[in-house]
């Protein structure tokens, strides 16, 4: 529903008034016009409605900045729950990291040996062709 408009009287001019003086009806009454108690009305119930209007409009923000709030707060939590995760997961792969670095330190040691072990297998095998060698002429003696 639009509010009625009031004619609206010039001015002379000047600053408005300030007191509450009151026109008088040309027809000599001491009431009012009729014309500046509707447009009065008019102004009230569009003060209320502005005034409804803010105050729907603060409760809408202030709503808004409370979700926007209590969702930037689920995600922290979130986003502490997936650090801890990570931590958790960071650590466990650093875990069986040094285990492995340490099995391969462990299997180099052992591997250092095996040059020597190498050496007295091949001799060991000369020893053994050789015996192979000496027995199979003593058993095939005519």
């Amino acid at each position: 529903m639009e509010p009625e408009e009031a004619p609206i009287s010039e001015s002379d001019g000047g600053p408005p008034s300030t007191s509450t003086e009151t026109e008088t009806d040309p027809s000599g009454g001491s009431e009012p016009p009729t014309a500046i108690i509707k447009a009065l009305e008019v102004v009230e119930r569009d003060s209320a409605a502005v005034a409804e209007s803010f105050s729907s409009l603060f409760a809408s923000l202030r709503f808004a900045l409370s979700q926007v709030s209590s969702n930037s707060v689920d995600h922290m939590h979130c986003f502490g729950d997936a650090v801890g995760r990570l931590q958790e997961s960071a650590l466990d792969a650093a875990t069986k990291g040094n285990r492995y670095l340490n099995s391969c330190l462990r299997l180099n040691e052992e591997m250092k040996g095996i040059d020597n072990l190498a050496t007295q297998v091949k001799s060991l095998r000369r020893n053994v062709d050789a015996l192979d060698v000496a027995v199979n002429k003593h058993l095939r003696l005519p």
